[in-house]
């Protein structure tokens, strides 16, 4: 049985690295495997722009890409936190009754819920923010 609280908390907190898909999907799942793909780029990003500062070119690309990332998987984790019971057991539970307790909605379901509202805003405020800033800082005339 695939519980839906689980699921969502795996979400939220290895999102970026596809360890929730492989949980809900199995080993085959391509997304998975490629999650970790932009995941390192933009964690490289990150770490070029500590090494090259601000200026660097290439993270200006590769950084808003791990902040777009951890906001897609955040919403990927609300999307599963607020499935319907009777949804999910469908979807993920096909063998088990409609209303078993696998797709049911606790607490801390609700708390992923809200922690994956506040990051994944967080995280794409963020990376528009720093996208928005490199672009008009490369664009304007130097006064």
């Amino acid at each position: 049985m695939k519980n839906k609280t689980l699921a969502a908390w795996m979400t939220l907190l290895f999102g970026p690295l596809g360890f929730h898909r492989f949980y809900l999907f199995g080993w085959g799942d391509t997304l998975g495997w490629m999650l970790p793909i932009p995941t390192a780029l933009g964690i490289y990003g990150f770490l070029r722009v500590q090494q090259y500062g601000l200026d660097d070119v290439i993270s200006w690309w590769l950084l808003p890409m791990f902040g777009f990332l951890v906001a897609a998987t955040c919403l990927n984790a609300i999307v599963f936190g607020l499935m319907r019971t009777e949804e999910w057991n469908q979807k993920f539970n096909p063998s088990a009754d409609h209303l078993h307790q696998a797709g049911q909605t606790q607490w801390a379901t609700i708390g992923a819920i809200v922690l994956s509202l506040l990051i994944g805003t967080a995280a794409m405020l963020s990376g528009l923010a720093y996208s928005f800033q490199r672009y008009f800082e490369s664009t304007l005339p130097i006064a």
